[in-house]
């Protein structure tokens, strides 16, 4: 049978297993293994997955995804989240929307130190929601900022997915982290005009909360993001003035943010160990999906399925822009049904050479599909973030968190075609820094 043919057949096979509900990383080894097999011989696939599993796992460049969720998580358990909050609540408080805006605010910057999006929602709903509530919020309005804003955890460095990206690529994860910074504060920006336009047209669904006074505004500023601020420019400085590798950086942020937790007495022995316990859980979540698209992308090169797809679409005579935006769509579809770290790792090896061969950076082509995939975890059914806020506020229902996110998904089609109009909003800060 024909290697192309054999690797369409995998893929839908690997479709039908997802769509049953097989963990993807599971499914992905399950198909990548026998098609390999089949391919190939016994013998071959069990050596290639023996030596892929020993190959990528003794990499040093994998230790850097642990350090950075231990990282997030000690900022948690250390309580930085909630005086981001409250900071951002003081000033932006009294304005009509403004919890909700003080929520996008306090997402992004738990996002510069946490680098994961359920993370960030389940934080700062944690946080931000009681506030809401007390001051008779929309929950759809409530929830849905919560949600997306979370889904800034993905794209602001550090962030895992462009870690993973930058290592399956051989991309440089310095470059992605400062390609992905404006496009985090684009986002956040048209969140927060989106809660503005929102509010005005009808006041009821964000009333305005207390004024406060400025001193004490001044003061929580200082108080609530200065260790923030401190922890952020000691990782992203130090590794884009070169005095760190992406590994040392995240070792020294999670070192800093532990040592910042003991001397200011928020960090206690249980904090430590439950900030140790989770990462334990999700690092070993996160490494099975990796381990599953390693074997499974193996068998998709033998097949050669990206190559002979890259020379079907240049063979198209198709505009290069035009086939982005196809690429793009798939990845929207895909991420109604797939989280996004299993979506990157599936369909980067298949649309990566496709990019390359049409002449788009790597770096921008990066950035482009880790926005794209954040949309795909507040999007129906599987909208990962949603589920979360739904964990957080299981009193509310999952149709009044989808109807909230509705408005920030306008605004997440115009941050696309931004980035896909102007290109330099990622590659501008990558062009200029050195390291």
């Amino acid at each position: 049978m024909n290697p192309v043919v054999v690797g369409v057949i995998g893929l839908a096979l690997l479709l039908f297993l997802l769509a049953i509900r097989m963990p993807v990383g599971f499914g992905m080894a399950l198909v990548g293994l026998s098609g390999f097999i089949f391919l190939v011989s016994p013998e071959g696939g069990l050596t290639m997955a023996a030596r892929a599993t020993w190959d990528q796992f003794a990499s040093y460049h994998f230790s850097v995804i642990p350090l950075f969720i231990l990282m997030g998580q000690l900022s948690f358990f250390s309580g930085i989240s909630r005086r981001l909050y409250k900071s951002a609540y003081s000033w932006m408080g009294h304005m009509r929307g403004g919890l909700a805006i003080a929520t996008i605010g306090a997402c992004a910057g738990f996002a510069a130190i946490c680098g994961s999006s359920t993370a960030t929602v389940a934080t700062m709903g944690a946080v931000s929601l009681p506030e809401m509530k007390r001051f008779k919020y929309d929950m759809g309005l409530a929830t849905g900022s919560i949600a997306a804003g979370g889904s800034m955890g993905i794209l602001i460095p550090p962030s895992v997915i462009l870690i993973i990206y930058g290592i399956m690529t051989e991309q440089s994860i310095g470059k992605l982290f400062a390609a992905g910074f404006l496009p985090g504060l684009l986002e956040a920006f048209l969140y927060i005009v989106t809660i503005s336009i929102i509010c005005r047209i009808n006041p009821g669904l964000g009333p305005r909360g207390p004024n406060i006074p400025f001193k004490e505004k001044v003061t929580g500023l200082w108080g609530g993001t200065a260790e923030t601020l401190a922890i952020f420019f000691l990782v992203i400085g130090g590794l884009f003035g070169g005095w760190f590798t992406p590994t040392e950086a995240a070792g020294v942020g999670a070192f800093a943010v532990m040592c910042l937790g003991i001397i200011m007495r928020r960090l206690n022995w249980k904090g430590f160990t439950d900030s140790v316990y989770t990462t334990t859980g999700t690092t070993a979540m996160i490494l099975i999906i990796i381990l599953g698209a390693i074997i499974f992308n193996k068998f998709i090169a033998v097949t050669r399925v990206p190559f002979a797809l890259a020379d079907w679409v240049v063979g198209l005579n198709l505009p290069p822009i035009v086939i982005m935006i196809m690429i793009i769509i798939v990845y929207l579809i895909g991420g109604c049904f797939m989280d996004s770290l299993g979506l990157i790792l599936l369909t980067v090896p298949i649309f990566f050479p496709v990019a390359v061969k049409l002449g788009f950076d790597p770096i921008w082509f990066g950035i482009i599909i880790t926005r794209v995939a954040e949309i795909g975890v507040i999007t129906p059914p599987v909208g990962m973030n949603v589920y979360v806020m739904k964990g957080v506020a299981p009193d509310i229902p999952l149709s009044t968190i989808f109807r909230g996110i509705l408005p920030f998904l306008a605004a997440d089609v115009v941050s696309v075609g931004l980035l896909l109009s102007v290109p330099q909003i990622a590659l501008f800060l990558p062009s200029i820094i050195r390291y």
